[in-house]
């Protein structure tokens, strides 16, 4: 399966709206087009390290979701509850995004388009920054205990960390 991250950001004004054209895209090249609060993203390794997984649960028929968007989500999250794996997802206003794109074809085809639903292409905003930190420590659940333990560096590496736990808790 071919994987694709991007970047960037984008104003959504009608958040149905917005999600359909992300499912469309999907549909007509037969792929899954899945966005994410960039906010909450790591790091390109989170993404990918959570698309391997989401792929692999459907590949073993251990998945938790009915679709890869969802099960991706899932893993993100680093929770199996679908609630808690929504508040990765975009919202009502300005986005920082991220959009995975996975699928046997299409993947390039799909790319192109996605990139004219965003304002702006930029894949900076998929790596990790200090102006990250507050809401990943929030989302992920990472304490003052963990930090002082390895450094607050190694916050990209606790939230790998949660996206592995998905597979115990399952």
């Amino acid at each position: 399966m071919i994987i694709q991250i991007m970047g960037g950001s984008v104003n959504i004004t009608d958040l149905d709206r917005f999600l359909k054209q992300l499912s469309d895209i999907g549909s007509t090249h037969n792929v899954t087009v899945q966005a994410l609060n960039a906010e909450l993203v790591s790091g390109s390794r989170h993404l990918m390290f959570a698309v391997g997984k989401a792929i692999r649960s459907f590949g073993s028929g251990r998945n938790t979701a009915n679709n890869l968007g969802m099960e991706i989500m899932l893993y993100a999250s680093g929770n199996l509850q679908i609630g808690r794996a929504l508040g990765m997802g975009v919202k009502t206003g300005d986005n920082r995004v991220a959009v995975v794109v996975a699928g046997n074809n299409g993947v390039d085809s799909a790319i192109s388009e996605v990139n004219e639903v965003l304002d702006t292409v930029d894949h900076a905003v998929l790596e990790y920054s200090k102006a990250k930190q507050d809401s990943l420590l929030e989302f992920f659940n990472i304490t003052r205990d963990e930090l002082d333990a390895v450094g607050e560096g190694k916050i990209p590496e606790l939230v790998l960390e949660r996206v592995a736990l998905v597979d115990v808790i399952k």
